[in-house]
């Protein structure tokens, strides 16, 4: 466990309401540690990895990762993705940065377990991987020092005011990359500006995704650099996975509405506008995706109460062997497959924008052809919402009713104009990636 807070992070936060903000902040998040551990404990029950290698979210670190640290030769870079949509954007950054820094290792840290998963494939020889660590002084220094990194590279919105704080004092340059903020994260940052304008005005520069992301960061203080564009945009899904999907959807005699990253709640309201209107409904296979694994049981249990029957992409190891199965709904309950289910896919109702959530992303729908139906909750992806309205890439609704009409809508217009549409869409926004790299180069020519 760590120790007590100290204050060597601290002075470099600057005025005395900021240096006592931080103190206290510090504070609680120490005084919280029992509690992290006690949830990790709670949620490794269902995910066996938030109970392994705990002790290097407090900055302790096993004897082999130290070794590891310490070997090899070249700038080391730390990356840090805290679940799994910014793990993939990391992807696409990685490749880059190695281009651009031969022989480059990097530090990968996750705050998830699926981040955690889906970044043991992006390691190369001489990187490690590792827990980000909690926010204390303590636990920021003894990861700084162990890894000892020489830049430093945030995506998308993993702002963590001591971890600014102890890079700033450290002379680590930390940029915050891909960035994006809602309207919503803008007004909860401001509810404690002692806190996070330091924390913000500490980067050592800032990429947002889109200008109205840059007006939001400026407005919290944050050193902007340039408007680069989502990384997202530079993504190509799955090729394989792509080409098995849709000689799927071509293969059926009826088109497959998908449910797509689901969040809590929404399957009921799926469910409840489902039954309502269940007459009316276009005849169709509807899938269903959760965002999140742990909830796959508990979808399933929806479903079944409902009365439904259901095949489980989990239950098939062969995919003509899954979709052949007559039942009312196929649940995709794996991970990695989100490409193929895109384009087995005629369309998709936008999980996490029927609650006020904000939204998942879209942009990988439109890259596999999938139309995309979005609630009235896109606050995340605004202006990549409203870009794709415009392009014909996807429809807004009010609730999920609507949802449902307007997908026997979709379903009656032309597949290959709308599929068209969608991809066109998403291969329009593309260089993000590179334009983010060639700005840090320019701005540490000493690690290339």
């Amino acid at each position: 466990m760590g120790g007590a807070p100290g204050e060597s992070c601290v002075r470099s936060a600057g005025g005395l309401s900021a240096r006592l903000a931080l103190r206290v902040y510090g504070f609680l998040c120490w005084a919280l540690i029992p509690a992290l551990r006690w949830r990790l404990r709670r949620r490794a029950r269902t995910e066996p990895v938030y109970g392994q290698r705990v002790d290097e979210r407090f900055g302790y670190y096993a004897s082999e990762v130290l070794q590891s640290l310490r070997q090899g030769s070249g700038p080391r870079v730390w990356v840090h993705a805290v679940s799994l949509g910014e793990t993939r954007a990391a992807g696409l950054l990685l490749t880059a940065l190695r281009d651009a820094m031969p022989g480059v290792r990097v530090v990968l840290t996750h705050g998830t377990a699926t981040g955690r998963a889906a970044g043991a494939a992006l390691l190369r020889p001489g990187d490690v991987q590792l827990w980000q660590p909690w926010d204390t002084p303590g636990a920021v220094r003894r990861f700084l020092d162990a890894c000892a990194p020489q830049m430093g590279l945030l995506i998308e919105t993993e702002v963590w005011p001591n971890m600014v704080a102890c890079c700033a004092q450290a002379g680590m340059p930390l940029y915050l990359v891909n960035a994006r903020l809602s309207d919503v994260s803008l007004r909860a940052y401001q509810r404690a500006p002692w806190l996070s304008g330091p924390a913000f005005a500490a980067l050592a520069g800032v990429w947002a995704q889109t200008d109205a992301d840059a007006a939001r960061l400026r407005a919290l203080g944050a050193p902007v650099r340039g408007v680069a564009g989502n990384f997202k945009f530079d993504a190509r899904p799955d090729a394989k996975q792509v080409e098995q999907g849709r000689l799927l959807r071509a293969a059926l005699h009826k088109p497959v509405v998908m449910l797509a990253s689901s969040r809590e709640d929404e399957e009921s309201q799926w469910l409840q506008a489902f039954q309502a209107v269940r007459a009316d409904v276009p005849d169709c296979h509807w899938l269903l995706v959760p965002r999140h694994p742990q909830r796959f049981e508990g979808v399933a249990d929806l479903l079944r109460s409902a009365g439904l029957s259901f095949a489980r992409r989990s239950q098939h190891s062969a995919l003509l062997e899954w979709v052949a199965d007559p039942a009312e709904v196929w649940l995709g309950d794996s991970l990695g497959e989100m490409a193929l289910y895109y384009s087995l896919a005629d369309v998709a109702l936008l999980g996490g924008s029927f609650a006020p959530l904000g939204g998942q992303n879209l942009i990988e729908a439109a890259a596999c052809g999938c139309t995309v139906v979005m609630g009235p909750h896109t606050f995340n992806f605004s202006e990549v919402a409203e870009r794709a309205v415009a392009a014909g890439a996807a429809v807004r609704v009010a609730d999920m009713a609507q949802a449902i009409a307007a997908v026997a809508k979709l379903l009656d217009s032309d597949a290959r104009q709308r599929h068209a549409r969608a991809q066109d869409f998403a291969a329009g926004y593309g260089g993000a990636v590179a334009r983010t790299v060639a700005a840090l180069m320019a701005l540490q020519p000493r690690l290339t």
